[in-house]
């Protein structure tokens, strides 16, 4: 197989692009999955506003790991999302509940989107440093998880 990348980038540059979209690729498997449990789980006062505010959170992180993927496809590597390349040689994002109310999932959510924006930012760091078309690509997601905590807080805020 040859091996090739986008012309202005170097091989070790983007290597380095391709492990952080990998990064951000397993993260993003982890929280779509986070967030349809959290959906399929949630009970108690404002069950409904939760359960159908997480949807199109799921939708679109399910899109951003796409994008994250054919853009390390696109770099000249391969994009892994088995069951085995999930598990193998990283920790997971944690999330602890099953059936809970709304009040401790959207903690927990809150939690996990700050683990997840968090490391989209470190990210944002690296590519920032050697290729604008993955920093805008982070830059896009970094706004909308940022959105989507913000709505999340949102239900939090005792105010």
């Amino acid at each position: 197989m040859t091996q090739y990348t986008v012309p202005g980038l170097s091989d070790v540059d983007s290597k380095k692009l391709s492990e952080e979209l990998q990064a951000r690729l397993n993260d993003y498997n982890d929280l779509h999955l986070i967030l349809k449990h959290a959906h399929w789980n949630v009970v108690g006062p404002n069950f409904i506003a939760v359960h159908e505010m997480l949807d199109p959170q799921i939708e679109l992180v399910r899109g951003y790991a796409d994008e994250v993927a054919e853009r390390v496809s696109t770099l000249g590597f391969e994009p892994l999302g088995t069951p085995k390349a999930q598990a193998e040689d990283r920790t997971p994002l944690k999330y602890d509940l099953n059936r809970a109310n709304t009040q401790d999932h959207l903690a927990a959510i809150d939690e996990v989107y700050t683990t997840v924006i968090e490391n989209v930012r470190e990210s944002l760091k690296v590519s920032g440093d050697i290729d604008p078309i993955t920093e805008d690509i982070f830059i896009a997601q970094s706004a909308e998880l940022e959105k989507f905590q913000w709505f999340v807080r949102a239900h939090l805020d005792n105010a």
